[in-house]
């Protein structure tokens, strides 16, 4: 772990009028430098790593739907958490994916600080360039902290992204088919 991180938390604590001296908080910048290197953990992965050569030959032609897969990411504006779902389909041509692959995917691009409009194509274009499918869809639901907890301070307000890239872009009955299927 990084001291530098530790010493900046103290430095924020000392900024915001608490002692880091105190009890509660002796061990605080530790912690939240340890909590941070974890959230953030995305930046030291790399697709090769997270996908692990689990690619596989099929002869499948038709939508590969993972619904629901959980996310956690850090606002890159305010640095809090938005929370939420993913949910990636695509169309295979020859490959397939391991599932949990996919999910891998999605929590290596959330934990990084992000806007969600971005982390939604930074999905998309990465199964696309791992597998070259027909097309990818990735619809993304998830509530804002920073909405939530400070500013407008909307508690049931919740974003919507989606990325369709080929068939899912190109044929109306394809992408009709992914957000029917998105919302059983």
């Amino acid at each position: 772990m990084d001291k530098k991180l530790d010493d900046l938390y103290a430095q924020i604590l000392e900024g915001i009028g608490e002692d880091p001296a105190r009890d509660g908080l002796q061990k605080t910048p530790e912690r939240a430098a340890r909590a941070m290197e974890y959230l953030t953990r995305g930046y030291r992965q790399t697709l090769d790593e997270v996908v692990n050569n689990a690619v596989f030959e099929s002869d499948n032609e038709e939508m590969i739907l993972v619904k629901n897969i959980e996310l956690y990411s850090l606002c890159e504006h305010h640095l809090l958490p938005f929370i939420g779902k993913c949910h990636v389909a695509y169309i295979p041509t020859g490959k397939v994916i391991g599932l949990s692959k996919i999910a891998r995917i999605v929590d290596m691009f959330a934990r990084r600080l992000q806007i969600q409009e971005n982390l939604t194509k930074e999905i998309a274009d990465t199964l696309m360039a791992a597998i070259a499918p027909a097309g990818v869809g990735v619809i993304i639901e998830a509530s804002h902290l920073c909405m939530m907890m400070r500013g407008v301070e909307k508690q049931n307000s919740m974003m919507t992204t989606s990325m369709m890239l080929g068939t899912f872009r190109t044929h109306d009955r394809t992408r009709s088919e992914f957000l029917r299927l998105v919302k059983s």
